[in-house]
């Protein structure tokens, strides 16, 4: 209940106070917190704590209690003092660097946040969240320290990595400190591999390692001489001895890749990303060399987890 009464005030004023939203743009990296965009708002906590301070304070008043009139003001002071500490948590605080490995369309991808504290004392308890997503660090002062954060993914390609809000209830948990950081990020996700596709098109293996590419640079052999062939490659000491014109054949044996071709595949456009992804990831795990041909581009040939990647980030980035 509480949760939702905040989000609605939250939206209420952002509505009406464009200053609480003029942090919310995305910005480059570094980001850097300072107390003019750092909001602190009492908890449900702080609250009951303040009426129940206000009672106390008037209960003395009234019945002249100097003692318990001067323990009231005490505790108000140390509230007062609990007020900047929550907000100095957060303050010089720096985002520095954001990034994350890529995975493949549906699986959650694990973004790595670096932070930056300046000088100072220690900052616990610092609340990261997206959208009921949170993870709590501490920073130790003037070091760096990371948080990282699961993120859902649905669509193959860039995905921006969103806003964050970074808040805190430390030290007394009756305020609540807050500032939003929106960096100008995006990481990449992989299409996702299809279930059940058809196991890697190896071809025929009796035809491996005969194909040839003629001319080449590898000696092959000796033919019958054919109406333009060049002189300096007629065989003589060998058209002599046959008695026939005869001329040296050079050839390069055709590379053994696989190839995953994209027209060969009939399918509509995400079908066929899906189905090749699957067989870039198969040929990756079985150390298969292969090629990629896409409507735009040939990858390969070339066999490992680097080349696949690269395969792979092509297929995610198709328009």
């Amino acid at each position: 209940m509480w949760a939702r009464w905040r989000d609605a005030l939250m939206r209420y004023a952002e509505r009406r106070l464009p200053a609480l939203t003029r942090y919310r743009q995305v910005e480059a990296l570094p980001i850097r917190l300072h107390p003019r965009r750092v909001y602190i708002l009492p908890t449900r906590f702080g609250l009951a704590f303040a009426v129940l301070l206000l009672a106390m304070l008037i209960g003395a008043l009234n019945f002249n209690n100097n003692p318990a009139l001067l323990l009231a003001l005490l505790v108000i002071a140390m509230t007062m003092i609990g007020f900047h500490h929550c907000v100095a948590q957060l303050n010089r605080v720096e985002l520095r660097s954001v990034g994350a490995d890529p995975v493949h369309a549906g699986q959650p991808l694990r973004l790595r946040l670096g932070f930056h504290a300046g000088a100072g004392a220690e900052r616990p308890q610092l609340v990261l969240d997206q959208e009921q997503r949170a993870t709590c660090f501490t920073l130790q002062p003037d070091t760096d320290g990371k948080a990282e954060i699961l993120l859902p993914t649905t669509r193959r390609g860039r995905m921006a990595v969103g806003r964050f809000r970074l808040w805190t209830q430390y030290p007394f948990g009756i305020t609540w400190a807050w500032s939003v950081l929106h960096p100008d990020v995006q990481v990449l996700v992989y299409p996702k591999p299809e279930d059940g596709a058809p196991t890697l098109p190896l071809g025929d293996p009796r035809e491996q390692g005969q194909r040839l590419r003629f001319p080449g640079d590898d000696w092959h052999g000796l033919r019958e001489h054919r109406t333009g062939d060049p002189p300096k490659h007629v065989a003589w000491k060998a058209s002599a001895r046959l008695e026939r014109l005869l001329v040296k054949e050079f050839a390069d044996p055709q590379s053994h890749a696989v190839m995953l071709d994209w027209e060969a595949v009939q399918l509509d456009k995400e079908a066929r990303i899906s189905r090749l992804t699957r067989w870039v990831i198969e040929a990756r795990d079985r150390q298969i060399p292969f090629r990629l041909r896409l409507p735009d581009a040939e990858l390969g040939p070339g066999s490992g987890a680097a080349f696949a990647a690269t395969c792979l980030r092509e297929l995610a980035l198709l328009p």
